[in-house]
């Protein structure tokens, strides 16, 4: 993968090496930065890193500041106010178009609610069988639509194909079966690979080509973002996706994803969808400000960066380790790596937590944007000593 550039797109920072993320503090009236705690320092609260989801992590210190900032005096409510204004603004300028924004408060509300947007409840929505609305979202998808069916088809490395799309769209076309309208796809997957450009725009082409619309699941977009080293625009409608739900927790920030349309058609009536859903937040500002904050300076590449960096090193010394190769390419901040029994079981007897039940059965090590590198090295150490001793 390649280092962002991203020098050329005013207003963008380029990102830096992270060694040691800062974290916030709160001391009376004003906002502190200091060092993230080392790993196991005495008298920190919940100093242990943990691998089982980049959610673990606390909010980034530009998050915090942005927070804090908003929470000066009255402001407008329900999204009239400058600070979801200005957020809204800032990613009409990231994604270089006129789209329309949407804050809602999590990543099932927001893929659920624009699908619903992009299909009737006859519809089929085409997406990879390991697809987070497929396994995670509890229906949710289905429910906002009021009965459109989920219609997984199986892909190499988490992703899909037009190949995939095209048997799904032409497995059936009688009136017993739901009439497929949608095609979703999860950037960064599930399996932690990434879509290039030339395959959005190969998937693009075939859902144009049967009448479909293209749904981006980003709850790691930013990690795609900064290990292709592209332009946002280029891997969203630049290569025909219709509708981000660009994620937003875990990139640092407390709560809160925003529904991006490129197509303002597409979002006709969305506001409705929003408060009808428990999603129109009266204290709007408290989810956009923080989005304000990381992506004023660059904040969400940077952080992004991190944790991508963090992951191709636990990869590294996994394969140094133990031997064993990843099961998926390290394209984002994701490694997976079959372990043998014996060293998981001793990992989660020292305290480590990560997940068994994503993607091809091994073990997931998520990595987020607070990782430290002390953390990756204490857990690759204690797999070289199970290692060993299994």
């Amino acid at each position: 993968m390649t280092e962002p550039n991203i020098d050329s797109l005013a207003g963008w920072v380029s990102p830096q090496g992270v060694t040691q993320p800062a974290m916030a503090e709160v001391s009376g009236d004003a906002l502190a930065i200091r060092p993230a705690p080392a790993v196991g320092e005495p008298g920190t609260a919940g100093a242990m890193q943990h691998f089982a989801s980049d959610n673990y992590a606390g909010i980034c210190p530009e998050a915090l500041t942005a927070l804090l900032a908003a929470n000066d005096g009255h402001v407008r409510s329900y999204g009239d106010d400058e600070w979801t204004l200005r957020a809204s603004d800032r990613l009409r300028e990231l994604f270089e178009t006129d789209c329309d924004v949407y804050f809602v408060f999590n990543g099932t509300a927001a893929n659920s609610l624009a699908l619903a947007s992009l299909c009737r409840s006859y519809h089929g929505v085409i997406c990879h069988e390991l697809a987070h609305v497929n396994t995670d979202e509890c229906g949710a998808p289905e429910f906002f639509s009021n009965g459109a069916k989920l219609l997984p088809a199986a892909g190499e490395q988490g992703k899909l194909t037009p190949a995939a799309i095209i048997e799904v769209v032409t497995r059936r076309g009688d009136i017993h079966y739901p009439k497929p309208k949608v095609v979703t796809l999860t950037q960064a997957t599930e399996a932690g690979t990434v879509y290039r450009p030339d395959e959005l725009r190969a998937i693009a082409d075939t859902a144009r080509e049967f009448g479909l619309r293209v749904h981006m699941d980003g709850a790691r977009f930013a990690n795609a973002v900064a290990g292709l080293g592209l332009r946002p625009a280029e891997l969203t409608w630049r290569a025909g996706v219709d509708v981000l739900c660009f994620g937003g927790t875990k990139m640092g920030l407390p709560v809160g994803e925003a529904v991006v349309f490129f197509d303002r058609s597409l979002a006709e009536d969305f506001a409705y969808r929003c408060k009808q859903a428990g999603q129109l937040a009266s204290k709007m500002r408290f989810l956009s400000a923080p989005w304000l904050g990381v992506l004023e300076d660059g904040a969400w590449l940077r952080h992004a960066t991190h944790a991508n960096a963090m992951a191709r090193r636990l990869a590294a010394g996994l394969a140094e380790a133990t031997g064993l190769p990843t099961l998926f390419p390290v394209d984002a901040n994701g490694v997976f790596v079959r372990l043998p029994s014996r060293v998981e079981e001793g990992l989660r007897a020292r305290g480590w937590l990560f997940y068994n039940f994503i993607a091809a059965g091994g073990a997931r090590f998520m990595c987020g944007w607070d990782t430290a590198t002390e953390t990756v090295d204490r857990l690759l150490a204690d797999i070289s000593q199970l290692s060993r001793e299994a």
